[in-house]
């Protein structure tokens, strides 16, 4: 029986997707150990596998990063990148090494599946690979990997084509790693340093390159093209939570099957604190709209919502998404990387306004392949929404962009592909220590 470590950083954005993969890997008889924050243990035993606690120093709330972390709120786009590359993800390192490294000394894991956040790998990575087993990273956004194709990645900007382009480019990867992110750089290499570790080799927001394989979790339909892409940076497709079982439907379930087109809203799980950023405009936006309106609230109280409803809008504390996108015709949303693609793997075109994390990557990709409109701030106007919503309904193209991403999803099964991965590295593993001579 294959034993694998799962490592993910706290917040649960890092962990939900790593958890359907465990739950897999338990089912096909491997024996997970999943290293993460003592919050999620209910969740990671419903999986199958066995919690490892990350140790006091390595688990933070992230519902509660902005009160912890006093400057924080102060700090937006490339500052807010920085803080959180040192506070919440380099912080942390020394504490997740050694509970890797406990790990270690007690169970022969024959691989290791690491959020690509989980800085406390890179020991691992930069010492010997023969003394370890395979790792592989797991990118819980869209792919930030440094290329010459490519702006730098967390900016939103979409890649430069052609000669001219690619020359913006390097300068933008130089600009962004030389300048606007060394802080982030530094931090890293000051902790490397003070741990004895090398120096890394590449940039800190690349270093899940370091890895045997890099799992991309989406489809190269919704990635921007790389004509230097390493060989084993690897797309899956999407990975998927399990279906919704025991669903409830609403009283007014029944609207969603009228002849209007269907608007559905969400701020997510997390970033959701203000539903005056997305909401409350789009509710305005569409009163008067020939349109239905759902609203999830992603576990806020309903009440939290001002003003009186109209009467083409519905609201509830969470739908799953498996159940209610099929009666969506176009999604407003803040741009979370998971449920921007459960939209596209139905065929519903989007409106995205996002501003904070990886959200304006996910609405850059949006854009760039006509999926659908990209607002560029997380706090959109109501005139701006009914603008977006009115265009994404009257204008084909988004609806089949987003057809045709609905196609290519169904092509993959994240989960088994990255079950076929980690027995694949296990496999490569196996055949170097069966080639390797004897007396060594």
């Amino acid at each position: 029986m294959p034993e694998i470590l799962i490592a993910a950083c706290p917040p649960i954005g890092h962990v939900a997707p790593l958890l359907n993969v465990a739950r897999d890997l338990v089912v096909r008889g491997h024996d997970v150990t999943f290293l993460t924050s003592a919050r999620h243990a209910d969740k990671v035993r419903a999986t199958g596998a066995t919690l490892h606690p990350l140790p006091y120093g390595a688990d933070f709330d992230d519902t509660s990063l902005d009160a912890d972390l006093p400057g924080r709120t102060e700090t937006a786009g490339v500052a807010r990148i920085n803080f959180d590359v040192r506070h919440v993800f380099v912080r942390p390192l020394p504490h997740q090494a050694a509970a890797v490294d406990e790990l270690m000394t007690t169970t022969r894991f024959d691989a290791i599946i690491a959020d690509a956040f989980f800085l406390g790998i890179l020991p691992m990575l930069l010492g010997d690979p023969a003394s370890r087993p395979p790792v592989l990273t797991y990118t819980t956004t869209p792919l930030f990997l440094s290329s010459r194709d490519t702006a730098p990645g967390g900016t939103g900007i979409h890649p430069g084509v052609g000669a001219l382009g690619r020359l913006r480019n390097r300068a933008l990867n130089v600009a962004a790693q030389k300048i606007l992110l060394r802080a982030s750089q530094h931090a890293a290499e000051i902790m490397l340093k003070a741990l004895a570790m090398p120096k890394l080799p590449v940039f800190v927001l690349d270093s899940a390159i370091l890895a045997d394989r890099l799992i991309v979790p989406t489809v190269p339909e919704f990635e921007y093209h790389r004509s230097d892409l390493p060989d084993h940076v690897r797309f899956v497709g999407a990975v998927s939570p399990e279906p919704a079982s025991g669903f409830v439907a609403p009283p007014w379930w029944q609207e969603l099957s009228g002849d209007r087109p269907v608007v559905h809203v969400t701020q997510g799980t997390i970033d959701n604190a203000d539903l005056g950023r997305l909401i409350e405009p789009t509710v305005q936006a569409l009163a008067d709209e020939d349109v239905t309106v759902v609203v999830t609230t992603g576990g806020r109280p309903v009440s939290q919502l001002r003003g009186p409803l109209p009467k083409n809008t519905f609201v509830s504390e969470f739908i799953p998404h498996d159940v209610l996108l099929p009666s969506v015709d176009v999604m407003v949303t803040n741009g979370g990387y998971g449920a921007v693609q459960r939209a596209l793997m139905t065929g519903v075109p989007l409106v995205v306004a996002g501003d904070t994390e990886d959200k304006p990557e996910v609405a850059a990709r949006v854009e760039w392949f006509s999926a659908g409109v990209n607002l560029r701030t997380g706090a959109p106007t109501a005139a701006a929404i009914r603008r977006a919503v009115r265009e994404v309904l009257e204008d084909d193209e988004y609806l089949a962009s987003a057809r045709s991403m609905q196609r290519a999803y169904a092509r993959r099964d994240g989960i088994a592909e990255i079950a076929a991965l980690v027995d694949e590295v296990i496999g490569e593993r196996r055949l170097r220590a069966r080639a390797q001579p004897a007396h060594l």
